[in-house]
Formats: C-alpha cells, sequence, structure tokens
C-alpha cells in the first residue's frame, strides 16, 4: 500500500514525465506516441517504475530500448521540473505497459463468440 507522499510523488513524476514525452517525441522517438500510464514509486523514493504505453510504432521493444538509451536525458530533465520538490530525484525504470493489448484481445475474443 502506498502512503500519500508516494501517491503524490507518482502523479507528479507521471504528470511530468508525460509532458517530457510530448515535447522529446519528435526529435528523439520518432514522433511515436509515448503516454505514460502508471508510476509506481518505492518507499524511499530512490526508484520510479513508470509504465509506458506505446504507439504508431511497428516494434515497441526497439522504442522501448531507445527510452532506455535516453534514461539519463529524461531523468535530468524531469530534475529541472521537480528539483524543488524533492531532494533526490530517483532513477527511472521504464516498463511497456500492455493492459491495453490485453483489453483489445479479450475484447476480440468476446465479440467472436
Amino acid at each position: 500500500m502506498e502512503t500519500k507522499r508516494q501517491d503524490k510523488i507518482s502523479r507528479l513524476i507521471q504528470r511530468d514525465l508525460s509532458e517530457i514525452f510530448t515535447l522529446e517525441s519528435r526529435n528523439l522517438f520518432n514522433s511515436s506516441m509515448i503516454t505514460v500510464t502508471k508510476v509506481n514509486i518505492t518507499p524511499d523514493l530512490s526508484i520510479a517504475k513508470v509504465y509506458l504505453s506505446l504507439f504508431a510504432t511497428p516494434d515497441k521493444e526497439a522504442l522501448l530500448n531507445t527510452i532506455k538509451a535516453h534514461t539519463k536525458l529524461l531523468r535530468g530533465q524531469l530534475g529541472n521540473r521537480i528539483h524543488l520538490q524533492l531532494r533526490v530525484i530517483p532513477e527511472l525504470h521504464f516498463y511497456i505497459d500492455d493492459s491495453l493489448d490485453y483489453i483489445e484481445k479479450i475484447d476480440n475474443l468476446l465479440s467472436d463468440i
């Protein structure tokens, strides 16, 4: 169970990373649409697990690897935005959120019945 502090920090990181991805997607990620669906932060606020939905890309794994390669840049930009709220900017670990794909698969299976 997350504390109120963890919840507030998670929402702050989610909002700011969403804005960063919107601004940087044209330059760094070939205009792919990247949505931050969820952020989980550890109780000590040192690691943030960021779940992403990736659209308009043929190869999601390659895009995720590109995002991971730019983690230092993204963390630096995040730090410039939230340095007044946090003493230490958490490490960012990125994961693909495939819940929308799962929902679509279930929906297709049910429509076939």
